[in-house]
């Protein structure tokens, strides 16, 4: 103890350490001894372990002097502000007047004969990755810079205007590469004399150890900041991660040269090796994430479609030569005795086209990611054009499963959306019919078998858009019935409040009709506007037929009271089909009512009832073969005649033709 004294005051900490290391083992022996306990053990087992105690204080204080870290004063190192304010100094630079050795290899010496040394190494490491090296990952900006004065080396940090937006691996390696190769220079480059006790201590390589503390947590780091971000997203790209990759192994290489590193390849590098995987995952991803935002846009943001328009699709893979060489040999028969089976009749160009309407132009977005997507994987390895093709698959079901929920409401509550979505749904199931035949032959093997289709997804869009569609048909149908509810059933229209009440209801029901057409109008393919409007305005018809078939009594004002009520919708509900926004052609389907509303013609027919007399009933009807009799049965006309006519012998006569 007492030349542990002495060398503590003339700073020789290795010799010191290794007095009290000495000092332990025999304590150790002696107390170990049976019998031999003295109250003077315990007193050197106090003093031994405050002198210990004493011994670290000391070294700590080296050690702050030597190793100085100037750090923000901000506690907040995420910044990149504060990571400017973070120095590191080290005074072990060897002055050119001394003699002995660095004062640092005695105070590590010493640290690693106390068996402190890794405790200080790991609190040293988790300083120099919060302060130095995370930043230099996270910060594209951010540049290592050195100076080497007369007896300190420091390190600082300069700013400079990055590249890109997030920090290149090969720069990263450099920079971190520089680190270390400073760090070995000027503090891990120290020869550490072996203690004559404990041989387990004394080997210890301090590149080895500073890295056993920190490669875990660098290496994480590493690639969840720096390579995750540098994964190409287009497969043109891949190539040239090569760089990437040779940067990585040079760059433990160097690490492994300086000791720092050991053993075989570790997890950064296996990364970024798999680049192939890590890229078919970040574009399946990326693509997912894609799809979703634009099925979340906006529906009522459209686009025209036209038979002449579409997706830039891709050129079709040329057919096989099998195919090829028997066109070739058709082609090469004689045309003297052959006979032209051609039928004259040609196909219009546009018969397998989706018809004119609107779709969203985030729908549209959509199917052009999809191709983009399918092309990428037509140039892609194996492994990752199955990924992209199945991402892809993904993308439609997500449709399915996104758009109806996440715009259920105003899917449910406006009539637009609910016909734009019905379009968006065909448009994609149209699209879906030819869309795996179009790469089939241009996929992996695996997928060329037939598992490359999306056919099998066409019924479940079909389904979906006319389902949304059919449901806004409902809820404008339950609105046509109830505003014609408080027409009080079309009874006693001699008063006057019964006339104005069925004449209101009549003028709503037109009104709504004519909205609707104008809402769908340039929006729903003509076909499928028309067969809407003219369900609706049936629905309309339909009613106020039964309503009037029901009366049991209609006097002579009632009756010219009624007809003039289905005049106003004879003369205005043809105007409700305005498919197209050019007035001029909407004529041609406003001539064709009847083609889509079933009971027009029967609306006619009740009309011609009541302002007929007996007679021209009769004629209307002609023996069940006239079109009276085409639009209602022997039944619904006599009751029209027994609530119209009074009973007489004439009306008798009258009923008993009607059978």
């Amino acid at each position: 103890m007492e030349e542990y004294n002495t060398a503590l005051l003339e700073k020789k900490y290795v010799v010191a350490a290794q007095q009290l290391e000495k000092t332990r083992s025999n304590l150790k022996m002696l107390e170990s001894r049976k019998g031999f306990e003295l109250k003077i053990l315990k007193a050197l087992r106090t003093e031994l372990t405050v002198q210990t105690e004493n011994m670290l204080y000391h070294l700590g204080e080296e050690w702050q002097k030597l190793v100085v870290w100037k750090l923000p004063p901000s506690k907040e190192s995420s910044s990149l502000e504060s990571a400017m304010h973070s120095e590191l100094h080290l005074h072990t630079v060897p002055s050119k007047e001394e003699t002995a050795g660095p004062p640092v290899a005695s105070v590590l010496q010493a640290f690693a004969v106390l068996g402190e040394l890794h405790a200080k190494f790991k609190s040293f490491g988790q300083l120099l990755l919060k302060y130095i090296l995370k930043p230099l990952i996270s910060y594209p900006s951010l540049q290592p810079f050195t100076e080497e004065q007369s007896d300190v080396f420091i390190l600082r940090f300069k700013s400079q205007e990055p590249h890109l937006d997030y920090s290149s691996p090969i720069e990263v390696f450099d920079k971190i590469k520089l680190i270390f190769e400073v760090l070995h220079k000027y503090l891990l480059n120290v020869p550490l004399e072996q203690p004559t006790e404990d041989t387990k201590d004394c080997r210890v390589i301090l590149p080895e150890l500073l890295g056993d503390v920190i490669w875990e947590d660098l290496s994480d780091c590493l690639i969840q900041n720096c390579l995750v971000n540098s994964i190409p997203t287009n497969s043109s790209k891949l190539e040239q991660y090569i760089e990437v990759i040779k940067s990585a192994e040079e760059f433990e290489k160097a690490l492994k040269n300086m000791q720092i590193l050991k053993g075989d390849m570790t997890d950064l590098l296996k990364y970024a090796r798999n680049v192939n995987s890590h890229f078919a995952n970040k574009k399946c991803q990326a693509v997912i994430v894609a799809a979703r935002n634009l099925m979340t846009s906006e529906i009522h943001n459209t686009v025209k479609i036209t038979p002449d328009s579409g997706v830039a699709l891709p050129r079709l893979p040329d057919p096989g030569s099998g195919d090829h060489l028997k066109t070739q040999k058709t082609n090469k028969l004689p045309h003297n005795n052959v006979v032209n089976l051609e039928n004259d009749t040609k196909l219009t160009q546009y018969m397998f086209s989706l018809p004119t309407c609107r779709i969203s132009s985030s729908v549209e977005e959509l199917m052009k990611l999809a191709y983009q997507t399918l092309l990428e994987a037509t140039a892609s390895t194996d492994q990752c054009c199955i990924q992209l093709f199945y991402s892809v698959r993904n993308i439609f079901q997500l449709f399915c499963d996104v758009v109806p929920t996440y715009h259920k409401e105003n899917l449910q509550k406006l009539p637009q959306l609910a016909a734009i979505h019905h379009n968006n749904c065909m448009y994609i199931a149209h699209h879906l019919l030819t869309l795996g035949h179009q790469f089939r032959y241009r996929l992996t093997d695996i997928l060329c078998d037939g598992a490359a289709t999306f056919v099998d997804l066409v019924p479940g869009f079909r389904r979906l858009g006319t389902a949304c569609f059919l449901a806004q048909m409902r809820v404008q149908k339950g609105e046509i019935l109830e505003r014609l509810s408080s027409a009080r059933n079309f009874s006693n229209m001699d008063d006057e409040e019964n006339y104005s009440a069925a004449n209101k209801a009549i003028r709503q029901v037109l009104h709504q009709l004519k909205r609707l057409g104008k809402v769908w109008q340039d929006v729903l393919p003509v076909t499928v506007y028309c067969k809407a409007m003219g369900t609706l305005l049936n629905t309309a018809l339909t009613e106020i037929i039964a309503r009037i078939a029901a009366l049991e009594d209609i006097s002579a004002e009632d009756a010219d009271r009624l007809y003039s009520l289905c005049r106003i919708m004879v003369e205005e509900g043809p105007r409700v089909f305005t498919p197209l926004p050019e007035e001029d052609k909407n004529k041609k389907y406003q001539e064709e009512v009847p083609v889509y509303v079933k009971k027009w013609m029967t609306f006619k027919e009740l009309m011609i009832i009541l302002q007929a007399n007996l007679q021209e009933i009769v004629d209307q009807w002609a023996d069940g073969k006239g079109p009276l009799a085409a639009e209602f049965s022997a039944a619904e006309v006599k009751s029209l005649i027994r609530a119209l006519f009074q009973n007489t012998e004439r009306r008798a006569a009258a009923l008993a033709k009607i059978k």
